[in-house]
């Protein structure tokens, strides 16, 4: 099993207030300048929020949510350090309640 961090943030909050893509772009940047592979994702609606020991933080979120989801837990703070209004937690996956970090429930278009 592997070990997630995440910020999760609405996504009006996450996607339309801050300016996420300029962030995550130049996150990117540096990573293939680095020659390191991404390690990060971001998830609309995950489905992670539905496993019961997520109950808490899908309460506390308004809803339609979005998650940026890491393996490195520095990144993950960084983010959080850099917004302030996102809440932050782990787990982990596969696990029977969390076949799939990465899944969403939002409708594919």
């Amino acid at each position: 099993m592997q070990t997630y961090y995440y910020i999760l943030a609405s996504q009006r909050f996450l996607l339309e207030e801050e300016p996420m893509e300029e962030v995550l772009k130049e996150r990117t940047r540096h990573y293939h300048e680095q020659e390191k592979e991404i390690d990060f994702w971001v998830v609309k609606q995950p489905a992670f929020l539905e496993a019961s020991q997520m109950s808490q933080a899908k309460a506390k979120c308004p809803q339609p949510a979005v998650a940026i989801i890491s393996t490195n837990p520095q990144f993950i703070t960084w983010l959080k350090l850099r917004l302030e209004y996102v809440l932050t937690g782990e787990f982990q996956a596969p696990s029977p309640e969390i076949p799939d970090a990465l899944a969403s429930l939002a409708a594919v278009s």
